[in-house]
């Protein structure tokens, strides 16, 4: 075999060795009763739930805990999923900045003894430019 044929197996045998390393630890999207589900098969994957935060006839977040003073790494607050089903989620980390203000929030972790464990949060805030947007619209008129 020539040195370009067998460089060529190398690059192909480490091009797939990557997609298979990547592939598995990609983690889903699913809901809290498929989480609940996964958990209790014993599979400990990490998944992703979308879900959005109860608010109270205040608007104040409901389940929210948060103390920086008791301890600043720990996060535990409820979390309503796409399925409407209301699950305690624990962040074993400090409260992420603008939490209060976000419209949807998406967790990655799995679940222990009936609840989710985050690793990480991730926060779908309101845009600044959709009311903007809205006036300079209607304005136009």
């Amino acid at each position: 075999m020539k040195k370009t044929h067998l460089l060529a197996l190398v690059v192909i045998a480490l091009a797939i060795g990557i997609v298979m390393a990547t592939a598995g630890d990609a983690s889903v999207y699913v809901s809290f009763k498929e989480a609940k589900e996964l958990a209790a098969d014993g599979d400990l994957r990490k998944v992703h739930v979308v879900g959005r935060l109860p608010h109270d006839a205040g608007n104040n977040i409901v389940g929210m805990q948060y103390n920086p003073t008791l301890d600043p790494n720990y996060f535990t607050f409820v979390l309503v999923d796409t399925n409407r089903v209301h699950q305690q989620v624990v962040y074993f980390n400090p409260k992420p900045q603008d939490f209060e203000k976000s419209e949807q929030v998406v967790i990655t972790g799995n679940m222990r003894n009936d609840v989710f464990v985050a690793d990480k949060i991730l926060l779908k805030c309101p845009s600044k430019y959709v009311e903007n947007e809205v006036k300079g619209a209607t304005a136009a008129r």
